[in-house]
């Protein structure tokens, strides 16, 4: 199975799509939901099902999230 590189062709971020959250492309299916529904226990095939997507649709979704926190900075609070 090949993984899903371009991330950037599957995901749209529009202003005028939900206030420009990153979607699914074509769709109005938010990044966030994805996410949120596999973080929750639903399976790759289900979250398909239920929004109407692909496979790779679920996996770019995954890349973005992770690229996004991995691009994120993190400031260490000092302990209590």
């Amino acid at each position: 199975m090949a993984i899903e590189k371009h991330w950037q062709k599957r995901i749209n971020i529009d202003p005028g799509i939900l206030g420009g959250k990153p979607v699914i492309a074509g769709t109005r299916v938010p990044v966030q939901i994805i996410v949120g529904d596999l973080a929750n226990g639903m399976t790759t095939a289900e979250v398909c099902e239920a929004y109407r997507i692909t496979e790779p649709d679920v996996r770019a979704a995954l890349m973005y999230a992770a690229e996004t926190v991995s691009d994120e900075a993190v400031h260490a609070l000092p302990p209590r």
